[in-house]
């Protein structure tokens, strides 16, 4: 999805409604109270989420993004274990029972993995230079500079405590993560 402004806004909606659509397909499985709730959130990472995080490796995500995508993962989570808010049961509580990791860091780990990918292909790769490359002549609008994907990079690295090398090596990068092996 493009936007007139550059922003991700439509984007980060549509795929929230997609993650609803393929909840709405499962749901049938997903709410019956005889399947084990560890089973539910297997199923909800293995074909829930991937519907929701579908392009995010390019996204650059500010933080009201992140909360449009936990407030929808945390509603799926909460109606399949039969919660409302009203129960006043804690977010983390919740992803305990059926195993689900928070959604912004899985996002973050799709980021570093394209990051990694990015970062192992020659320079000459269209790929690499226009994601890479910054214009020179390019004349500043007022305000703050808009965020860049590798500022996110960056961010995203820094707050993992990740080295930059490290994140180019795949095997490296999956135990610093803690990813399992495909």
């Amino acid at each position: 999805m493009l936007q007139k402004d550059g922003d991700i806004d439509e984007d980060i909606r549509h795929r929230i409604s997609a993650g609803w659509l393929k909840w709405r397909q499962a749901s049938g499985v997903l709410c019956d109270k005889k399947v084990p709730q560890r089973l539910k959130g297997k199923f909800y990472r293995t074909a829930i989420r991937p519907a929701m995080l579908y392009g995010a490796e390019c996204w650059l995500t500010k933080r009201r993004h992140v909360q449009q995508l936990s407030v929808a993962e945390m509603r799926m989570l909460r109606w399949f274990c039969g919660h409302t808010r009203r129960d006043r049961i804690r977010n983390e509580e919740i992803r305990d029972r059926v195993g689900v990791a928070p959604i912004e860091e899985k996002l973050i780990q799709h980021r570093l993995r394209w990051f990694g990918h990015v970062q192992r292909r020659p320079t000459e790769a269209p790929v690499r230079s226009g994601v890479l490359k910054r214009g020179d002549n390019v004349k500043r609008g007022r305000g703050r500079p808009r965020l860049t994907w590798d500022e996110t990079v960056k961010r995203d690295l820094k707050e993992w405590n990740i080295a930059k090398e490290l994140a180019m090596d795949r095997s490296a990068w999956r135990l610093a993560i803690n990813v399992p092996e495909p």
